[in-house]
């Protein structure tokens, strides 16, 4: 029983793979507690959204997952 952890952006840089799988079930507490200090205080911040299986989360402290789902942590994108 996994969620997938999808990093993009940056974040991918910073976790040093795209994906990573955790444990289920999955709320916001142990998915920052599962990552690397650097990392977890990236997305911890107000800019990086987190969405569920597609759905955007308004607030990232309500996430639950569960068994099979994909957990994607989006950063801030920047353009030129």
């Amino acid at each position: 029983m996994s969620v997938t952890l999808v990093f993009l952006g940056r974040l991918a840089d910073l976790a040093g793979a795209p994906e990573q799988a955790l444990p289920a079930p999955l709320d916001w507490a142990t998915l920052v507690a599962s990552l690397p200090p650097a990392l977890a205080a990236e997305v911890a911040g107000d800019k990086v959204r987190v969405a569920v299986d597609g759905a955007l989360l308004a607030d990232k402290a309500m996430l639950q997952a569960a068994d099979g789902a994909e957990v994607a942590l989006l950063p801030p994108v920047s353009g030129g």
